[in-house]
């Protein structure tokens, strides 16, 4: 698999996106906010993704060293992506791709992040 465009949303479909992903290099974490969600993250430039609709119904969470900026659907709680930054500097969007239509986020061999020893 190499990058490709997907669609994506939250439960209600309050909040729609699409973003070009690459899903062999998906990421699960075991912090204490990721492994409660279940997330597995696929991360992009900010450039590749674009918020289609719903910019209004997202409020945000910072938690731990507040860099990532988690937006959830204000409607159904679901959280389908987050904002952060490489380490320099570079912003990128993470991806919860349990929101993307026709994918099977179990499916893929993803790499496990041990974010609980941070």
């Amino acid at each position: 698999m190499s990058e490709a465009s997907y669609h994506g949303s939250c439960q209600c479909q309050a909040v729609i996106f699409d973003a070009t992903l690459d899903l062999d290099h998906t990421v699960t974490c075991n912090c204490s906010r990721c492994q409660r969600l279940g997330s597995v993250l696929s991360f992009t430039p900010t450039e590749k993704f674009r918020l289609a609709q719903g910019e209004d119904s997202l409020t945000e969470y910072l938690f731990n060293t507040k860099k990532i900026r988690h937006q959830f659907c204000k409607v159904c709680g679901v959280e389908p992506f987050a904002y952060g930054a490489l380490p320099d500097g570079t912003p990128i969007v993470a991806v919860n791709v349990n929101c993307l239509e026709s994918v099977d986020p179990r499916a893929l061999k993803s790499t496990h992040y041990d974010g609980r020893s941070l």
